[in-house]
């Protein structure tokens, strides 16, 4: 299963933008974020305005941030939910790379993707080092599939927003969580909640049906 971050697990903002606002430029990035939302600014442009804020911190600091990160109810729970019915999770983002990290190990995911930051002795240089889009959340979530030896028709997708669309047209069944409407016309299903288990109905019967042997 392929779990989206922002305006998913991190309801009514983005880890980018709790970050942010730690650093002092929240208002602009929330800008771009809009931006790149509505079509108007791709997500390597988003990457390098907010890149910038980072220079001079120490990657520590960032990870001390992250324990206030603002998440939904019932991560814990679904993905152990998840275990038990032998759905492996994985962190499908456009997260920053010690983002993903930090939830994947904290609610004991298998692997997780996303843009990395240049870092120097243990401090961010507000370069971007990797880019990723969409297409490229879209085909590492294919590779990973490819790893596990599992068919895109066995595999879902859980995600919000424009940066979910691709991998939602090529997984078996996706599930727009308090998504868009742009998100809510591409999925298979959608429900809205402040905790995550509320997909878990609509797995359970993705699961049992023939579609989802």
């Amino acid at each position: 299963m392929f779990l989206d971050v922002d305006g998913t697990l991190v309801p009514g903002t983005t880890s980018s933008a709790h970050i942010a606002d730690f650093l002092g430029h929240c208002e602009t990035l929330t800008a771009a974020e809009e931006a790149y939302a509505l079509g108007k600014m791709s997500n390597q442009e988003v990457s390098i305005i907010d890149a910038r804020g980072w220079a001079g911190v120490d990657e520590d600091v960032v990870h001390q941030w992250l324990h206030g990160l603002p998440l939904v109810a019932g991560i814990a729970e679904t993905v152990a939910w998840c275990a038990r019915r032998e759905l492996v999770p994985v962190l499908a983002t456009l997260a920053w790379e010690p983002v993903g990290r930090f939830l994947a190990d904290r609610f004991r995911v298998g692997s997780f993707c996303g843009p990395r930051l240049e870092v120097v002795r243990g401090r961010y240089t507000g370069r971007v080092l990797y880019h990723f889009d969409e297409y490229d959340k879209r085909d590492h979530c294919v590779a990973e599939a490819d790893r596990l030896g599992v068919p895109l028709s066995a595999c879902v997708a859980v995600g919000d927003s424009r940066s979910d669309l691709p991998l939602f047209e090529e997984v078996g069944y996706s599930i727009a969580f308090n998504g868009t409407p742009e998100a809510r016309r591409a999925a298979t299903a959608a429900v809205d909640g402040d905790d995550l288990r509320a997909v878990l109905p609509l797995l359970e019967r993705w699961l049992t049906s023939p579609a989802g042997r």
